[in-house]
C-alpha cells in the first residue's frame, strides 16, 4: 500500500462470512441430532428448536445496530491510495479466523441433540440467519447513504474480526460502484464500472 494507503474490507462482506456456515452447520447439525431421541423426545426438540431460531436471528440481526449508525455517521471518505479488498478475500479470512470456534459451535450443537433433538442445530442457524438478515440491514443503509461502508483490514482481529470492535475507530466510504460486491455485501451480477 503506497503513499499510506489503508487494506479496506467490505463491513457487509465481514458480517456475511460467517453466515453461510453457521446456517449449514446449523442445519447439518439438527437433522442429525433428529435421529437422537433425546430426553425431551423429538417433538418437543424440533418445537423448541424452531422458537430458537427465530429468537436467535432476531437477536443476532439487530444486536449492536446502534454501533453500525454512528460508525457509519462518522465515516470518512476512502482515499485514492487505499486498496479495496475482494469480497472472496475478505470471506476467507474471516472463515480461516473462526474455523475453530465454528467447529466447537458444531460439536456443541451435535452435542445437545441428546437432551433436545435439533434444538441446537436450529440455534446454530438461526444465528446464521440473523447474520444474513444484519448484512440485508446494512445493505438497505448503504443504498440509503449512496455509498458503501469499508473498515480498516488491520483493525479486524483474526480471531475476533467483528466491524464493530474495539479496535474499530471509524469506517470509509466509496461509491457504490466501488468493489466487487454489492450493497449488503452479495455477489455483484454485472461487473463493477472501473
Amino acid at each position: 500500500m503506497a503513499r499510506g494507503g489503508q487494506g479496506l474490507a467490505r463491513v457487509a462482506v465481514v458480517v456475511r462470512a460467517g453466515a453461510a456456515p453457521l446456517w449449514w452447520l446449523g442445519v447439518a447439525a439438527a437433522g442429525i441430532g433428529v435421529l437422537v431421541p433425546g430426553v425431551t423426545g423429538r417433538r418437543i426438540g424440533v418445537l423448541a428448536g424452531a422458537a430458537l431460531l427465530i429468537v436467535a436471528a432476531g437477536v443476532v440481526g439487530c444486536t449492536r445496530r446502534g454501533r453500525y449508525t454512528a460508525l457509519a455517521r462518522s465515516a470518512a471518505r476512502a482515499g485514492k491510495h487505499d486498496v479495496l479488498q475482494d469480497r472472496a478475500v475478505t470471506t476467507r479470512n474471516w472463515r480461516r479466523g473462526h474455523r475453530w470456534w465454528l467447529l466447537l459451535a458444531f460439536l456443541a450443537a451435535l452435542g445437545s441433540a441428546f437432551a433436545a433433538p435439533a434444538a441446537g442445530g436450529l440455534l446454530l442457524a438461526g444465528c446464521g440467519l440473523g447474520l444474513w438478515l444484519k448484512a440485508a440491514w446494512i445493505g438497505r443503509r448503504e443504498r440509503a447513504g449512496g455509498g458503501l461502508l469499508w473498515v480498516r483490514v488491520d483493525w479486524l482481529t483474526p480471531t475476533a474480526g467483528r466491524p464493530t470492535g474495539r479496535t474499530v475507530k471509524t469506517y470509509r466510504t466509496t461509491g457504490l460502484a466501488a468493489g466487487d460486491a454489492a450493497p449488503g455485501g452479495t455477489r455483484r451480477k454485472t461487473p463493477a464500472l472501473v
